[in-house]
């Protein structure tokens, strides 16, 4: 099997899944924030969590985001 085909194959079937699963716990991480945010809204302690899971969640999805277009970069560089 040629290097190409292997690093097509990893990055296919396993790297682009994981980041998917990655990108949504990120989005349900947010999505309990907000949740916890509009739960919790009349305790200051509770909207500080939700706001804080919020912000996590949008980080994680960034990383993510940002992983796949590196990704996608160095392989359209490279023509892998």
């Amino acid at each position: 099997m040629p290097l190409n085909e292997l690093m097509y194959r990893i990055e296919t079937f396993i790297i682009n899944p994981l980041l998917l699963l990655f990108f949504a716990f990120g989005l349900l991480f947010f999505l309990w924030g907000m949740v916890q945010f509009i739960w919790k809204a009349d305790s200051e302690d509770g909207r500080k969590t939700g706001v804080q899971h919020m912000l996590w969640g949008i980080i994680g999805m960034f990383i993510m985001v940002a992983a796949y277009g590196i990704i996608n970069l160095i392989v359209n560089t490279f023509g892998l």
